[in-house]
């Protein structure tokens, strides 16, 4: 494993805490309301919790398989023969059986289902990172298109102010009709982009909804009120890679698969040798009810047997084989789940980077387009400067006021990548959907 991110400047090492509940740390109660809902209602995460019970049952059933089992029976059986009676007969009794795991054949399933319980977890867990994700990078998005909205009549607003000077300057003979019908096409030029941003509010808004289990509609009022981005964290929770990818919940499910593909080894290699069992049975037969409690009516037996494998065709070996590629499978898959990570890790690392560069160098542009389109209407107001230079400055203001709001809300959602690429966002849930913590000791330990 590398011992620091490629990235240079990268903050200092974080804690596990850090990253639980991050939404919490962009100081917005709408973000924060709709991700705490959405990790209760959302149809993906009830239905990996249905999964975890599933596990957990055959986790239950394969535990069951170790220990004997006790069944009681009861009968009651009248014949007849040419139309005569030929008795009855009533018995009563208790059969037990028990398959002792001598070689460790059950008590490896009981590991690989342990395993696979753990994996299914984990695997609630990633479904817990992703649509906490999705729901604080489609709520940005929202955000960022009633901010992009926002700048778009602003700026409608001024270019009205220029097209109707314009037509007071052609009227007094000071400009011709090219001037104001150029000012006209500008200004519906931006007048066409806020039905597009409004659909964009809308559709984020629809998205949002389903992340959470309700109809398209169900949030408007809730979203419509427009707010700014959210600010992202000053400070970042980013640990070194071996602890991030210790409580990334994909990497860990990936992990407990090869732990699980292990214990299947192991169990096929103990079903090539021999089973035993022990079976009895404690009885009561007689010819009337009454007689069921007399003493010699009891009937008891006991039973050993073994099973010893002679010839199979080479399927048991061929059985071994298979658990055995298996094992190889998971491992590969593992450790493509750890470099994935690293690669998450470092792609949001670097479009943070990049992003804040882009950012910064669009604040100052916007500044400096607002400055010269303010100073050029004047200047035209007063006759001393082209027209087509109060367009060009119109429409640079625009452009990068717009592209400011984009490279903010692209900061922003880099963060959120990052948190989720680090493994934030979830915790340890048990069958019953009951929150439980979590910890790298809590799982088997598998390195890549």
């Amino acid at each position: 494993m590398p011992s620091a991110w490629s990235e240079s400047g990268a903050p200092a090492a974080g804690t596990s805490e850090s990253l639980a509940a991050w939404w919490q740390r962009f100081d917005d109660p709408t973000l924060t309301a709709l991700v705490d809902h959405a990790l209760q209602a959302n149809t993906s995460i009830n239905s990996a919790l249905a999964a975890l019970r599933q596990a957990q049952a055959l986790r239950d059933i394969a535990a069951a398989a170790l220990s004997p089992t006790l069944d009681g029976t009861g009968s009651a059986q009248r014949g007849t023969s040419g139309g005569d009676s030929t008795g009855s007969v009533f018995k009563a009794g208790l059969n037990a059986s028990w398959v002792p795991d001598i070689f460790g054949a059950r008590r490896s399933a009981l590991r690989a289902t342990d395993a696979t319980l753990l994996a299914t977890a984990a695997t609630l867990g990633d479904t817990q990172v992703q649509i906490a994700a999705e729901v604080a990078l489609n709520y940005i998005a929202l955000r960022a298109a009633q901010a992009r909205l926002a700048i778009a009549v602003d700026n409608l607003a001024s270019q009205l102010e220029t097209l109707q000077i314009t037509q007071w300057r052609q009227q007094a003979g000071l400009t011709t009709v090219l001037e104001v019908e150029q000012a006209r096409a500008s200004t519906e030029q931006t007048r066409a982009q806020l039905p597009a941003l409004r659909t964009s509010i809308g559709q984020n808004e629809h998205a949002i909804a389903l992340l959470l289990g309700e109809p398209p509609a169900a949030l408007v009022q809730m979203t419509r009120a427009a707010t700014a981005v959210p600010k992202a964290p000053a400070t970042l929770a980013l640990a070194i890679p071996a602890d991030t990818l210790r409580r990334r919940a994909d990497v860990r499910a990936a992990e407990l698969q090869v732990v699980a593909a292990r214990a299947n080894v192991s169990r096929a290699e103990a079903l090539r040798w021999p089973g035993f069992a022990i079976g009895g049975s404690l009885g009561l037969n007689a010819l009337t009810l009454g007689a069921l409690s007399n003493g010699s009516s009891v009937v008891s037996t006991l039973l050993g047997s073994v099973t010893v494998p002679i010839f199979d065709a080479g399927a048991a070996r061929a059985q071994v084989r298979s658990q055995q590629a298996a094992l190889d499978k998971a491992h590969e898959v593992y450790r493509a789940a750890v470099l994935g990570a690293l690669r998450d890790v470092e792609d949001a690392l670097l479009a943070l980077r990049s992003d804040r560069q882009r950012m910064q160098s669009l604040a100052s542009a916007a500044e400096a387009a607002t400055t010269a389109s303010l100073l050029a209407r004047q200047r035209y107001t007063s006759g001393l400067l082209d027209f087509q230079v109060v367009l060009e400055t119109q429409r640079t203001r625009l452009a990068t006021q717009d592209n400011l709001a984009s490279a903010r809300a692209d900061v922003t959602a880099d963060h959120v990548r990052l948190f989720k690429s680090l493994g934030g966002g979830w915790t340890g849930t048990d069958a019953t959907g009951r929150t439980t913590a979590t910890s790298p000791a809590a799982t088997p330990t598998t390195r890549p």
